[in-house]
């Protein structure tokens, strides 16, 4: 879908559209928690996971790989887009973790791990992370029909003008 529509409806859009609807599927999730995980009701919890999965992928997991690659001066953008990468993949590696423990139990965490604020109140964790991650965006540059030059403004002299 990201490949379809990236030059479409644009990068910035796109990466909106994922944390909003994450962070819309997340409280869907997080609010009815205990309803949703009982025995006969796992259709709607897989439903709004599928879901949550699919705006992850077509939003912040694409655009967040694309757009370092673009915005980035010319002389810089492989050394930006590696710390970029980076950075991803590090908070990648601490959300996993950090949600691995602080989705434990409060009363009878699993066997070697302290116990944790729960999966519903992680969930909320999660949905406020994805709002965060909105927010953030907003402070990203559309590169949308711009070539790399124009984006990084290497075809301005010092006059301001375009060479």
């Amino acid at each position: 879908f990201t490949v379809a529509f990236i030059d479409i409806i644009g990068r910035f859009w796109i990466q909106l559209m994922g944390f909003t609807m994450m962070t819309i599927f997340m409280l869907a999730i997080a609010i009815p928690y205990d309803y949703l995980v009982k025995p006969g009701h796992h259709t709607g919890f897989v439903v709004l996971y599928g879901l949550t999965f699919f705006f992850a992928n077509f939003g912040p997991n694409s655009t967040t790989f694309i757009v370092p690659a673009e915005i980035f001066p010319a002389r810089l953008r492989s050394t930006c887009h590696g710390i970029s990468a980076a950075t991803g993949k590090a908070g990648a590696i601490i959300g996993a973790f950090g949600f691995l423990y602080a989705s434990q139990d409060q009363k009878k965490p699993d066997t070697g791990y302290s116990r944790g604020i729960g999966m519903r109140n992680s969930l909320f964790v999660l949905a406020g992370t994805n709002f965060l991650g909105l927010l953030f965006s907003l402070l990203v540059p559309e590169s949308k029909g711009k070539s790399l030059e124009e984006l990084s403004k290497e075809n301005v002299g010092d006059d301001g003008i375009e060479a």
